[in-house]
């Protein structure tokens, strides 16, 4: 080449405004390469699941066109990272790109760095703050939100966004020529039979576009609501923003300073809470590389866990018997998706109910959620659980029929993705098997066939579960 080019390595922020990366590599002067690696061997049993994976497909084919329109181009690449940026880098070239707190990125992070001494740049461009900022006075990491939050609180806030360049300086066409590029379709990241990602397209607009106009329409319709609105799955009362920022088409300094330029307000102060409870997972994630694997508790390793293949298979496709859990399943299968308070009910009662290893549902959640973020993933998962930072009383155990009652009081939640339920009459909705027999009938219910029986009897499941949580503190 030329001009040893700035090598633009995107990673988990796929965006062209407010990317610290990118503003740092244009201000070399040297045409930037823009590069994005799909390297499934260095992420392990973490590498994208099968909804983030055409989440992926879509979001770089947003940047790609996002790309083009400024007169760059995106170089798509599979394989192992270091052999391939070694090889573009060998003629002089520096790398720019985000950090992240996933272990795997950061180990490759060190190889690459190794590799080219003094020529590899890393940007925040994934959280807020570094994590290494966020201390407590004693210089270690916190493990409690609250003092978490009021410490990033006390930094005044994230920096102002950048805009996106109007133009960006493309490698020349010649040498563009001799850099290899894969074609988006050959990486197979859509499905293809069957295909049960209509409900994915029906949802959502992945890419920089997408994100912004969530964004807008969120914090212009919905924020000012959005302290009672976000506990009622059957509304639209959450920003559903989770999956753009885990992608980073929109950074979360981005909507920290568009949500505070709306009026105050209670719905305004929670939005910024959940920003910071995401950084706090990035933060635990951090400074604990086995959060997703292991409890942060140790004592919580010898939990008599089940080995219920049947009962995790019913929680899966959203056969329990319980519809509010039910529910939830199906929708997270049919959108990538679950609503956030779902989210709990369900988590706990997998873990509690049927003393099924959180690790499982993290599992099933890394495969099926277009937000599978490693660090939100295993932090939620272990608060659920009682065995992470900040973490639930253990012997807090969500009563699905009385979480159904209170934040779904109609049912419309239920009806949506549980039509076998739809003609039962709210009074019955969340717990079937107490309904009469003639209000299952006039409902066309018969349990059993038409909806199952619950799997677990929840008064027995929870007994069972404070047992064993019992056992474990006293044995601590």
């Amino acid at each position: 080449m030329t001009i040893p080019p700035a090598i633009l390595w995107f990673r988990n922020d796929l965006r062209l405004s407010d990317h610290a990366a990118l503003r740092a590599a244009m201000e070399t002067g040297r045409p930037v390469l823009p590069l994005f690696i799909l390297d499934d061997a260095a992420a392990g049993q973490w590498s994208p699941g099968g909804a983030s994976r055409w989440w992926l497909h879509r979001s770089l084919t947003a940047l790609q066109r996002s790309l083009e329109q400024r007169g760059s181009h995106l170089t798509l690449r599979r394989g192992d990272s270091l052999t391939i940026i070694a090889t573009l880098a060998a003629g002089g070239a520096e790398v720019f790109t985000g950090g992240s707190p996933d272990p795997w990125a950061r180990r490759l992070d060190k190889s690459v760095s190794d590799a080219l001494p003094g020529r590899v740049h890393r940007m925040r461009t994934a959280t807020l703050f570094h994590p290494d900022s966020i201390l407590t006075k004693t210089g270690g990491p916190y493990s409690v939100y609250t003092p978490f939050a009021n410490a990033c609180l006390a930094l005044g806030g994230p920096r102002q966004p950048d805009s996106a360049p109007g133009t960006i300086p493309a490698v020349p066409a010649r040498d563009l020529a001799t850099i290899p590029s894969d074609r988006l379709e050959d990486w197979n990241l859509l499905p293809t039979k069957p295909d049960w990602a209509a409900g994915l397209r029906e949802t959502w607009e992945p890419g920089e576009t997408g994100a912004m106009d969530r964004a807008d329409s969120f914090l212009t319709h919905g924020l000012s609501g959005y302290a009672d609105a976000r506990d009622r799955p059957a509304g639209d009362g959450t920003s559903m923003l989770s999956p753009h920022l885990h992608f980073g088409e929109i950074s979360a300094a981005q909507l920290w300073h568009k949500a505070l330029v709306r009026p105050a307000g209670k719905g305004r102060d929670i939005f910024i809470k959940e920003l910071l409870w995401r950084e706090f997972c990035a933060n635990l994630l951090w400074h604990n590389q086995g959060l997703p694997e292991s409890p942060l508790k140790p004592e919580f390793a010898r939990m008599p866990w089940r080995d219920d293949r049947p009962a995790l298979a019913a929680w899966q496709k959203g056969q329990t018997g319980v519809p509010v859990v039910d529910a939830g399943m199906r929708q997270l299968w049919q959108t990538g998706w679950m609503h956030n308070r779902v989210r709990m009910i369900v988590a706990s009662f997998l873990i509690k109910h049927l003393m099924i290893p959180w690790q499982d549902g993290e599992a099933w959640f890394w495969d099926t959620l277009v937000d599978a973020d490693l660090a939100s993933n295993a932090g939620n998962w272990q608060w659920v659980a009682g065995c992470g930072a900040d973490a639930a009383p253990y012997f807090r155990i969500f009563n699905p029929v009385l979480q159904g009652e209170k934040f779904d009081p109609q049912g419309d939640y239920v009806r949506g993705f549980v039509p076998e339920l739809a003609r039962l009459d709210a009074r019955h909705i969340h717990a079937p098997w107490q309904a009469p027999p003639d209000a299952l009938a006039r409902a066309g219910v018969t349990l059993g066939k038409s909806y199952p029986k619950p799997i677990v009897d929840l008064a027995a499941g929870r007994a069972r579960a404070l047992d064993a949580y019992a056992e474990i503190r006293r044995n601590a």
